[in-house]
């Protein structure tokens, strides 16, 4: 009778903290943890924004004296310290990292493949989970009391980020380990917008049903993918057990999320580092939405110059344009035109500026504009079908042949876009901006 009383007890203290370290949501779902309760500061306050990572009085007591399997890489900081080095220092026993695109310390290619090996710094094994292995193997994680997934987004469609992010959590769903996502705010954040993805189209760079900017950090997508039922059947199977079943002193979670401190949908969160090679500050991750077709297209996006997704052109195009040539660089060891002068268009300015002149929504005009000057109207796509892949449709590309207006194109992304902007609702863990 004493243990059952001490048991309930205990179960009555998991729930009270799970409680608080989920604190504004608007749908509860009672293992996960997501509950509501206060609101965050609203955008422009002088109020710092905390990512879930640096808020370990919280969560330190769940992960402390187990065995972790940590997804991270380099935009996984404590402040000036990463989060695996934090860690360590803490006394937490991390057996093994795994590493998305650009590998975990983000100094590889996009798409360059990256093998396991042993992190000099730490001594701890490191997994990669690119290429043609996207998730944790049961074998990885036998010996793994729970996960963490601490990755920084940047709220984009084709950034593989949250292809990773949905990989993961089916590895942890399908082998019965908790997983703990420490959140981290949306650069992207601020607005929807896009073709939905038709699922004939499904890659890596675009797993589901959602627009090109979905306005979501990772928790809020993975609470949207689990709650929608986009995982695997297993895992599908597991969440809705999960929902429902109650923790005890070796399983203090089930699904777990750690908020961000102070985030809103409304707030302009400026990266401390950059998230990949090839997105090197805030002006080409507000850019980066509209610019990236550029990639499934015979013009250099940018990379191999300092200024990657916020400058673009062709060899061909009118000498009497902005011109830059772009060259092997670290993150972008090969691309296209490299040695060759380019003629195109500069978007780099101040960052208000350029948050301006997105205007909270992918702006074709530079796509439209570009396919109209170019001298070889049917080498203008790529034949790989890449840019297919990053609209998530093979409309767009025949829109731009035709001719179409940013007005019409714009127009048929509808109900489709209309339709998940509800759906998204369900499942914001922070205000919204609208």
């Amino acid at each position: 009778m004493i243990n059952m009383i001490h048991m309930k007890f205990l179960s009555l203290v998991f729930s009270l903290f799970i409680i608080l370290t989920n604190c504004t949501a608007q749908k509860t779902h009672r293992s996960t943890g997501e509950q509501p309760a206060a609101s965050s500061q609203a955008a422009g306050t002088s109020t710092k924004i905390l990512p879930g990572a640096e808020r370990i009085s919280v969560y330190l007591p769940l992960i402390k004296g187990k065995r972790i399997g940590i997804f991270a890489n380099q935009t996984s900081m404590v402040g000036n310290t990463h989060l695996v080095d934090t860690l360590k220092k803490l006394g937490v026993d991390i057996k093994v990292i795994f590493g998305p695109e650009h590998g975990f310390r983000g100094t590889a290619d996009a798409g360059e493949t990256v093998g396991n090996y042993v992190d000099e710094k730490t001594g701890v094994a490191i997994v990669s989970l690119y290429g043609n292995k996207r998730k944790p193997s049961a074998e990885d994680l036998k010996d793994i009391d729970l996960l963490v997934f601490d990755i920084q987004d940047v709220g984009c469609r084709f950034y593989t980020i949250i292809s990773s992010l949905q990989d993961f959590m089916e590895a942890a769903f399908e082998n019965n380990k908790p997983l703990m996502i420490l959140d981290r705010p949306n650069p992207n954040g601020f607005y929807v917008d896009g073709p939905v993805l038709d699922p004939r189209f499904k890659s890596f760079v675009g797993m589901q049903p959602v627009p090109i900017v979905y306005g979501m950090t990772v928790a809020e997508y993975a609470f949207m993918i689990a709650g929608e039922r986009w995982l695997s059947e297993k895992a599908n199977q597991k969440y809705d057990y999960y929902r429902t079943a109650n923790n005890s002193l070796d399983t203090p979670f089930h699904f777990q999320v750690i908020k961000c401190q102070n985030y809103t949908h409304n707030s302009k969160y400026v990266l401390p580092v950059k998230p990949s090679p090839n997105l090197p500050e805030i002006q080409s991750i507000y850019l980066y939405p509209s610019t990236c077709f550029f990639e499934g297209t015979v013009f250099s996006e940018g990379r191999g110059t300092d200024k990657p997704f916020e400058v673009f052109g062709h060899p061909l195009l009118a000498k009497d344009l902005y011109s830059f040539i772009p060259k092997p660089n670290e993150g972008a060891k090969s691309s296209k035109h490299y040695f060759e002068t380019c003629y195109g268009w500069n978007l780099h300015d101040e960052q208000d500026k350029v948050l301006k002149e997105v205007n909270g929504r992918i702006q074709l005009k530079w796509l439209l504009n570009a396919y109209k000057l170019f001298p070889g109207k049917d080498s203008f796509f790529l034949k790989t079908n890449h840019f297919n892949r990053l609209a998530g449709n093979d409309i767009l590309m025949q829109q731009v042949k035709d001719g179409k207006s940013e007005e019409e194109i714009r127009k048929s992304w509808e109900p489709a876009l209309s339709e998940f902007k509800k759906m998204r609702k369900k499942y914001l863990l922070y205000p919204d901006f609208e």
